[in-house]
């Protein structure tokens, strides 16, 4: 019901619904450009300009109870830090979170997240248990680990202990790479229809 009520309050000022996703709306007039990110009951605004960004922010306050906390600090586990005209996107504290629970806060980071002469298959000792769910969402800001992450899932039906090694080898490489993240240029562009 909160969703198609707000929903429907943005069409009526002109957003539309991007098709990637029904969480995003965009508005455009001319040269104005304004993004808004719905989660749940958290908002995420981009615009053109801060005069846009105030006119939307007032718009919306008046038709609901809302509180705007200023600039983008920390969504949905990321810390969002500005260096100059760029956003840097942080898992750090999620890192931590992971290594603590799997017990591998102290072990000695390696330089890389895969054994390049480390081969998997799905036979490889008995199953265990999956390792890599949390891995997953750190894919967001770290693409570095995108490609380790996803050799390790193509076994997540089966995790085997050779799999789990796989895993801890990612999580070591995090360990040395806590402050690594997703620099986004202000230049970017997003399109959507």
């Amino acid at each position: 019901m909160w969703y198609s009520r707000f929903a429907t309050f943005l069409l009526s000022l002109g957003f539309t619904e991007a098709r990637s996703g029904t969480s995003l709306f965009a508005y455009r007039h001319g040269t104005e450009i304004v993004y808004l990110l719905l989660y749940v009951d958290d908002i995420v605004l981009t615009a053109s300009s801060q005069q846009l960004i105030r006119r939307v922010i007032d718009a919306l306050m008046k038709e609901f109870a809302m509180k705007d906390l200023g600039p983008l600090h920390h969504f949905l586990g990321m810390a969002v830090h500005r260096r100059g005209d760029s956003l840097f996107l942080s898992q750090r504290q999620y890192a931590l979170d992971i290594l603590a629970r799997h017990g591998m806060s102290d072990y000695k980071p390696c330089s890389t997240p895969v054994d390049t002469c480390a081969k998997t298959s799905a036979d490889d000792g008995p199953s265990v248990a999956d390792p890599t769910e949390a891995l997953q969402h750190l894919t967001f800001t770290r693409p570095d680990i995108a490609y380790a992450v996803q050799q390790v899932c193509l076994h997540m039906h089966d995790s085997r202990e050779v799999h789990l090694v796989a895993a801890k080898r990612i999580l070591r490489y995090l360990q040395g790479t806590l402050d690594h993240g997703l620099l986004i240029p202000r230049t970017v562009v997003v399109y959507t229809d």
